[in-house]
């Protein structure tokens, strides 16, 4: 089952949709992102998304927008090339990129540190090569907001309540079933924050953004 979550130009969270399928190859994800788009999804700015197959190919296809790659998983899975002696030192290492101002800087420094690794770490440093784009793409975003897109973390809580949720049942007679249950919770946190008072991202962050009035960033599917 995947969801998807976006923040409207009203600085407030909103649930997009759900789909339930076999499997996560690009043809799956298409046509979920065309669902969206077929429903009024427009203007989407950066998808966020653990590194699913096909999905970044799709969401250039259907959505013309950028890609965050969770930056959360990208280190627990970088971390595996690293020996456990040096995990705590190498995420650290890295973890300057992520403390520079700007998408520029972030990105030398990352080619930096790709560079120092390389012969200390060998198995490291492509992975490092390969997803510097995908993995900084949230530095092209306002400061305010990188928080709150550099990773998977912000829908995480709906997932863990959708899991509570369905554990309860254990299996579902059809997928019919499976849609009203997890249809119920996605409307319940849907209405609370349509109601809650502070908004997720300031309308000021936001504004300089917007191109177009049905504009929704970023979208966070998990």
């Amino acid at each position: 089952m995947i969801v998807a979550v976006g923040v409207n130009t009203d600085g407030r969270r909103e649930v997009l949709g759900m789909t339930i399928g076999p499997s996560e190859a690009e043809p799956f994800w298409v046509e979920f992102l065309r669902s969206l788009t077929r429903r009024g999804l427009r203007g989407v700015k950066l998808v966020v998304s653990d590194a699913h197959d096909g999905l970044k190919a799709a969401i250039t296809k259907i959505l013309c927008a950028a890609w965050q790659r969770c930056r959360v998983h990208f280190m627990r899975n970088a971390m595996a090339y690293a020996g456990k002696t040096q995990r705590r030192i190498v995420s650290a290492w890295v973890g300057t990129a992520f403390a520079q101002d700007d998408a520029m800087t972030a990105r030398q420094q990352w080619r930096h540190v790709a560079g120092e690794l390389r012969p200390r770490v060998p198995k490291l440093a492509p992975p490092l090569d390969e997803a510097e784009v995908d993995v900084l793409a949230y530095m092209g975003f306002p400061a305010q907001h990188r928080a709150k897109i550099h990773s998977t973390n912000p829908i995480e809580r709906l997932n863990s309540e959708i899991k509570r949720r369905s554990d309860v049942v254990g299996i579902f007679p059809n997928e019919a079933a499976v849609t009203r249950l997890i249809g119920a919770v996605l409307l319940e946190q849907n209405d609370e924050w349509a109601v809650q008072r502070a908004r997720y991202m300031s309308l000021e962050t936001i504004a300089p953004l917007s191109d177009d009035p049905a504009v929704s960033l970023p979208l966070l599917a998990a």
